[in-house]
Formats: structure tokens, sequence, C-alpha cells
């Protein structure tokens, strides 16, 4: 059974090869030989079963949605009603949602079938997927080695075959490294193009749903399934959404930037900086115009990106106080005894790292300093990055310095372990759409992605492009 691509699983659902119960039934049979991997918090078995029965009278009918048979796992922060969400984290254990985020929404309305629920670092902090209380996930193509985060659980979930196509979210890389570790495809799109709503704030100003698949067309489809204007979200946009899967590979040439301060940098792998020279000379000898273009902003991205999103991370979850919901220390005796003890038990060392640095650059005396500063110097990049778009099409980068790396690496220097996304946080920080496509495998076996970036609300061109760049690397 070829269940990797969707539009092949579509055809052989249609033609009767066989039915939708049959899709999950070998996808929970895959789960169940793969627990090891730590992939999934739980698999929805019965709620599955269902969705694939409902559809697989619908397609007999001829009346099944553009995602009929389209099996879909949701990283542990979006919500779905009547099941379990916790954002990897004891402060929510046992927390069950009662709404479903509109995207989820949008994805069942057109026969999508939710499968269960992916592992993730703890509220979306982190890019090793080491800080789950659920302990970790293993990279499937080497099980010693990390699968990247924080969107860990929802991209090896893909790469190992669990699942058709996965949700997962997005705010200084989430998504696109771990794309990138396990030889997936994955996109943040464009700020606002897919609703937030029912999704658990980390930084409300960068956080972004997006989809990890096999391949450029199957995250196209989703993307324009999930896209658009919702009431529930004011900073969703009303721009329109173009039927982004039916586009074609492009076949127009194309200007294109790359930045020569990511290439240069000291911490870039020499075979992935080899191998990413040779993909711009394929694209040069299609017609392309490829060329460097200075990026001064570089060593600021990182620091900036966690001064602002620390700051928000703060403030959205001051909420979680063992009062409302979700996990309350037993050793609590007052109301001020509940609120220390059940933030100290319940989160873990990072988030309360990150809680931390947010209160700091948000206090008194530091507000100017550090939160005003990390402002501007969003403006400034932001202004640059669109500085580059006035005269390119596409901004190409490596998607990360590195392969995977083995697990406990970086644990002891939060530092390294932030730089980790020193070529994945600008697009966040401007608010535009990227994608990491794989690129190869590097001589010690493991995948890695290579990024492309393009203005706001351009996800037809950055698509379309993509899927050129997808048979070019192929």
């Amino acid at each position: 059974m070829e269940v990797r691509h969707y539009s092949k699983i579509r055809e052989d659902l249609f033609s009767g090869k066989y039915t939708c119960v049959d899709l999950v039934q070998h996808y929970l049979r895959t789960i169940e030989s793969t627990k090891h991997l730590n992939a999934y918090l739980e698999v929805f078995t019965q709620t599955a079963l269902a969705l694939a029965k409902k559809t697989d009278e619908k397609i007999k009918n001829r009346t099944a949605g553009k995602l009929a048979g389209c099996v879909i796992a949701i990283k542990d922060n979006i919500a779905y009603k009547g099941h379990k969400v916790s954002v990897s984290s004891r402060i929510l254990e046992g927390f069950e949602s009662i709404y479903t985020a509109t995207a989820i929404e949008r994805l069942l309305a057109e026969d999508a079938i939710i499968i269960g629920r992916t592992n993730c670092d703890e509220f979306a902090m982190g890019s090793s997927n080491e800080t789950s209380y659920y302990g970790n996930v293993l990279n499937p193509h080497n099980t010693n080695c990390v699968p990247g985060g924080s969107s860990g659980g929802s991209c090896a979930a893909v790469a190992a075959g669990l699942c058709t196509a996965a949700l997962g979210t997005d705010t200084g890389g989430s998504i696109r490294q771990p794309a990138s570790f396990t030889g997936t495809v994955g996109m943040k799109p464009t700020y606002g193009r897919i609703s937030r709503y029912g999704l658990l704030a980390y930084a409300s100003s960068f956080d972004q749903i997006g989809p990890v698949t096999n391949n450029v067309h199957d995250c196209a489809l989703l993307i324009e399934v999930m896209a658009g204007k919702d009431a529930m979200d004011s900073t969703s946009s009303g721009t329109a959404v173009e039927p982004y899967s039916a586009l074609p590979a492009s076949t127009h040439n194309h200007k294109i930037a790359y930045l020569k301060e990511c290439i240069e940098n000291p911490g870039l792998d020499p075979e992935i900086k080899r191998n990413f020279y040779a993909t711009v000379e394929k694209l040069k000898a299609q017609g392309h115009t490829v060329e460097a273009v200075d990026f001064p902003y570089l060593d600021h991205l990182v620091p900036t990106y966690y001064v602002l999103t620390t700051a928000e991370a703060s403030s959205n979850l001051a909420r979680y106080d063992g009062v409302h919901y979700g996990y309350r220390s037993k050793g609590a005796t007052d109301v001020e005894s509940t609120y220390v003890k059940s933030r100290t038990e319940g989160f873990g060392k990072e988030v309360k790292r990150r809680i931390m640095l947010g209160t700091f650059v948000l206090s008194a005396g530091y507000y100017d300093a550090y939160y005003t500063k990390g402002l501007k110097v969003r403006r400034l990049i932001q202004r640059k990055t669109d500085e580059i778009f006035r005269g390119h099409d596409f901004i190409l980068t490596p998607t990360t310095p590195g392969t995977a790396f083995e697990f406990g690496a970086n644990s002891a220097d939060p530092v390294k372990m932030y730089l980790e996304d020193i070529f994945t946080v600008q697009a966040p920080i401007c608010g535009i759409p990227a994608i990491s496509i794989p690129a190869g495998i590097h001589s010690n076996g493991l995948p890695y992605g290579i990024q492309l970036m393009s203005p706001k609300f351009t996800e037809s061109k950055l698509l379309a492009f993509s899927k050129t760049l997808e048979g070019l690397l192929a």
C-alpha cells in the first residue's frame, strides 16, 4: 500500500483499490509498530475509524471533499473538541478541549481524517523535541538523533509513514527546522494566512499553523483548505486564497537572492554549503538569476526573536495558574502557594527559563532597553528584507546550519540550542511565508533541507517555484 503522496492515495481510494477504513487501519498498525519513536501522545482510534467509515460512504456517493482519505496528525497545541490537548506540558495534563481550531474545522469539512495528536517541545519552546514532559521524539532516520523541534512529533510521524500529512506550528522555525532534519516538506505561511483560533499561544505575533507533508503538492493543498479570513481571529487576513494545489510548477525565470552572511557563516556545515552552491548552479543553468546579497542583521535575528517571543510568552502563559484548569499542586495551601507551586511543578525547565526572560525584558527599568529596542530591530529587519524583495522574487538559504544532532549535544548550552534557529527566524520576524524542501542526504546518512522565502501573501508564487525546485533536487 503506497501511502506517501495524497494524490496517489486519492486515486487508489476512488478506484476502489482500498477503502479509507483500510487506510486508517494500515496507519494504526504502523503507529503501533513504531511506538518507540514516541511521535504520538495519543491516537484517536475510534474517532478516526468513524470518520473513515463516513468518508467511504461519501466516496461511494461521489460527494467526498478535497481531502477525502487524507489522514492527518495534529500537533499537541491545536484544539480538537472532545480530545485532549496538553502542549506536551504537565500544566495541562488531562485537559480536554471544548472547541475545535478553525484550521482543523476546515480540514474536517473537506473530509480529512484526524488520527491523533503528536508530541512536541513543551509549549512549542525548543529546537530538538527534548523539552516535552512526555519524553523525546526519536528521528526515524537515526534514533540517536533529535527530530528537531518544536514540531518534531509531526515531522517524525510524516517521515516514518505514520500519517499522510501533519499539522505543526512555526514560531521561529518549528515546522521548517524539523522538516529539514527529517527529510519532509514543511511550510510556514504568511502571518494571518491561516487562523490561529484554537492554537494554544506561545508568541502571538509570530505563531502560525502550517503543514508537514511528503511533497509540495500536498503542502499546497492543505494550505489552500485551511487559509482565509476567520471571524474568530482578528489577525487573520481576508486576502484572497488561490487554488494553490492546482498551480503547475513555475516555468518563469526568477531573480533569486541568497544571503551572503548565511553561506559564509562559519557554523554552516561544509557539505551543506557545497551542495547549496551546486543548487545555485543548477538554478542558473535553468535560466534563473541567482546572486548574493548583503544582510547585515544576521547576528541580530536570534536575539531579537528571543527578546520578543519570551516577552509574549510571559504574558500568554500567565493564564496557566493552577486555578482555572489543568495541573494543580497537591502541596498548595492557599491562593499564593497554588500559583507558585502549580507553576513551578507544572512547567518544565525551558518554559520557566523563557517566562523569566520575558518577564525580565518587560519589567520596569528594562522595558525600553530590551523589549522596545527589540521591536525597533524587528522593524529594521523587516525593512531590509522588503528591500531585498524589491529586487528579487525569492530568498534562498539552507534551512539549518547542519543535520540533526544527537540527543544531549546542545542541552547544556541554551544559547547554542537557540542558534539552531539562525536561518529560520527571519521569516516569522518579518511575517513572510517560508518553506523547507528536502535538499539531499548528507554523507552522515541524515537528510537536510533548503529554504525558500517570498514576500507576504505570495504563497502561490512560492509554492509554484517550490515545485520547480523540488523537481530539480529530486
